[in-house]
């Protein structure tokens, strides 16, 4: 009998009760390594767009390739994969012209990243596979248009379907957990939420999510303004399995918003930094040792369940970053009192 998705809730809880779970590293920053051309991309398919860029595609078009970054984090130590999907939905999609794709992009990402998984996967070391979400280009909480505060390219519905429409993909291609990441506008990631449970309801069973919001500035908020307490507040309804954050900033410039959700949050605490902050040419410089050094000092402070790596981050920062908190005992999931806990811009407790 296989085993169920609640029944794979239910390991990584009592694994990160144990240990400091490991998640991978990004899927851009080692595509770009690759140095890939646009005969790469189109892989002998036709397409009425160029494709170059389109790193998702390669899913389908470079297979091995993608496999090839999955082994190199799986060896890395990794424990949790997410899969190369985060603009797998229609409206990212459209950029390149292929947003007809959606389902056939989603089910191959979730089936490679699953066989790579599986490949590794051992009694003592379980390894997990999330379908990565991204937040698409639009925004549902602030307007395109500065003479119209009103107007939206989108509405909640809408984003709402195209969230389902790639959800139902990574489903069938046989992820574990879904991943809601990289949440700059919380309105977006409801929606994304509310697919998730619409489909928990239509398919009869539990789908475990993780919920990760991005910082855009050193006020600690994201662009629909919330601070993270307020996030927080916005998504706990959803009962996540982790909830944390991602990207924006490098372990030094998240530490203070790390310390905040720890002490805030009663589920386990994911948080996945840059390689530091980029340079004057967009490249992220801080080596694999620097980035544990940080994490370490985290993981001592006991603030960590799950850590992984963002933007410019590499299978030798993973690897850093495994050894880094290896021993070392996770973050013990606070007992929160029970209020009424409200969002705004800020959180709110009656």
């Amino acid at each position: 009998m296989s085993t169920t998705r609640a029944q794979k809730a239910a390991l990584f809880r009592r694994l990160a009760h144990d240990r400091i779970l490991v998640k991978d590293g990004p899927y851009g920053t080692a595509i770009q390594k690759l140095k890939l051309g646009e005969a790469d991309f189109r892989g002998g398919r036709d397409f009425a767009h160029d494709q170059k860029g389109n790193n998702d595609l390669l899913n389908l078009t470079q297979p091995e390739a993608i496999a090839g970054i999955c082994r190199a984090y799986l060896e890395a130590g990794a424990d949790v994969l997410a899969t190369n999907t985060f603009n797998s939905n229609a409206i990212s999609l459209a950029d390149y012209g292929v947003e007809d794709m959606v389902r056939e992009v989603n089910v191959a990402a979730a089936r490679l990243t699953r066989r790579m998984a599986d490949a590794y996967d051992t009694p003592d070391k379980p390894r997990f596979v999330v379908g990565a979400l991204g937040p698409t280009n639009k925004t549902l909480s602030v307007s395109p248009d500065v003479n119209n505060p009103g107007h939206r390219e989108v509405s909640f519905d809408f984003v709402r379907d195209v969230y389902k429409a790639q959800i139902e993909g990574l489903l069938e291609g046989g992820v574990d957990f879904i991943l809601v990441e990289t949440v700059f506008d919380t309105l977006n990631a409801k929606a994304a939420l509310v697919a998730v449970d619409e489909l928990a309801e239509a398919r009869g069973e539990d789908i475990p999510v993780m919920v990760s919001m991005t910082l855009t500035d050193l006020s600690g908020r994201n662009l629909s303004g919330q601070t993270v307490e307020a996030f927080w507040n916005s998504v706990r309804h959803a009962r996540p399995l982790t909830v944390g954050l991602n990207c924006s900033f490098g372990a030094t410039e998240l530490r203070p918003y790390v310390t905040t959700l720890a002490k805030t949050v009663d589920t386990l605490l994911c948080i996945y930094p840059n390689a530091g902050l980029p340079n004057e040419m967009g490249e992220y410089a801080e080596l694999p040792e620097m980035t544990a050094r940080l994490i370490h000092d985290w993981a001592e402070q006991g603030l960590i369940n799950v850590i992984g790596g963002c933007c410019g981050t590499t299978p030798a920062h993973i690897a850093a970053i495994a050894r880094a908190v290896a021993g070392l005992k996770p973050r013990a999931i606070p007992v929160i009192e029970p209020k009424l806990r409200l969002s705004g811009l800020e959180a709110f407790a009656a």
